[in-house]
């Protein structure tokens, strides 16, 4: 065969080397008593390397614990450059935390707390694949901890919080309910494996559906109409004399209001995200960020002793308040409402969320 190989050249089709009556074994290759004296049976130790799989039910498991505050410090050193400091993800890298209620969405959310069923497959995942460039470098007690910071970011459990093997199989994540056996095999693949039709398949066609997120449709017939016969409306609107400037409103003081005990315990929930920074309540210091007491309604930029950004500082000078609706706006993006801010955290995509936290900020710091 090599004889023929070295006079047909380098590049022989499949055709070629059968018309040259060159076989292939279609079976692997006999077996011999005694074996091919290869290799040798694996040692215990040297499997259990390997099998470091951690199944739904625990097993699998390494004996360890971890604890939400340690998980927050090693989360802080080694994965919070790709992953955010509150599990936001920083650049393109994922989102380790929200997303509750986003999967209906057109564009959702899946983290943790949203979409994944098991929690030992972010164990799991943790300890074989993170952190990213030096996995596998990780210890039991601290991938536990790891896993109980990120239950934490998820508001599955408390700050006080701790994992081991002892109650891993205690902690259930909100979405496993809804991941179902595969049943495709026995009720998709007969009807996409019958034949075809082709022709006259059915005897009518009605359209039972448009698309809906197109936005090429005026909103009035007026302001599409282009040949100039629905035009006097227009017209007439843009010549109506113009409204005297009235003087600028001042933003009205804050009224408290009394909300309700759901709300406020929902937002004490939601203020977890913000309690690493940020302190509120009575004997309320500064920390990575401002105290918080009597947030809305006070000037921006105006905590004695804190160390503000730019931004905030220009704020301040300019006299603007912490309003409701500049809190929201800056809740949900604050990178966008002040360009400039230390601030790291990603925001609240959820405006009752930020319904929430503002009641508990205001039942607890006035």
């Amino acid at each position: 065969m090599s004889k023929f190989l070295e006079r047909a050249g380098t590049a022989l089709s499949l055709t070629a080397l059968l018309a040259a009556g060159v076989a292939f074994a279609d079976d692997a290759a006999p077996e011999k008593a005694g074996g091919y004296g290869l290799g040798r049976v694996a040692l215990p130790e040297e499997v259990a390397a390997w099998n470091t799989d951690v199944r739904p039910d625990g097993q699998g498991l390494p004996v360890g614990s971890g604890d939400v505050m340690t998980g927050e410090q090693i989360f802080t050193d080694n994965c919070a450059m790709c992953h955010g400091d509150f599990g936001e993800g920083a650049g393109r890298w994922p989102v380790l935390a929200g997303g509750q209620g986003s999967l209906e969405n057109k564009d959702p959310v899946k983290t943790i707390g949203s979409y994944w069923p098991y929690l030992s497959t972010v164990f799991d995942y943790v300890n074989r694949a993170m952190p990213f460039g030096h996995s596998k470098s990780l210890q039991p007690d601290e991938v536990y901890a790891i896993t109980a910071y990120l239950l934490y970011l998820n508001d599955l459990v408390g700050e006080d919080f701790t994992l081991s093997n002892e109650n891993f199989t205690e902690v259930r994540l909100p979405n496993e309910a809804n991941f179902i056996p595969d049943d495709r095999p026995t009720t998709e693949y007969p009807i996409f494996s019958a034949d075809a039709c082709m022709d006259n398949c059915k005897p009518t066609v009605e359209i039972t559906m448009h698309a809906s997120v197109l936005d090429v449709t005026p909103d009035t017939a007026t302001a599409a109409d282009t040949s100039g016969e629905g035009s006097v409306e227009l017209a007439q609107a843009t010549t109506t004399e113009p409204a005297t400037a009235a003087e600028p409103t001042p933003a009205p003081e804050p009224v408290a209001v009394a909300a309700a005990p759901e709300l406020i315990a929902a937002g004490e929930a939601v203020f977890r995200k913000c309690k690493t920074c940020h302190q509120v309540g009575e004997g309320a210091v500064n920390r990575v960020g401002p105290e918080l007491n009597g947030l809305v309604g006070r000037t921006m930029g105006s905590v004695e002793g804190f160390r503000y950004s730019n931004v905030f500082t220009d704020a301040n000078a300019a006299g603007e308040v912490w309003t409701v609706d500049a809190l929201h706006t800056f809740l949900t993006n604050p990178r966008q409402a002040m360009a400039g801010t230390k601030m790291s955290f990603a925001g609240l995509r959820d405006p009752a969320e930020i319904d929430a936290v503002l009641a508990y900020l205001q039942s607890v710091g006035g």
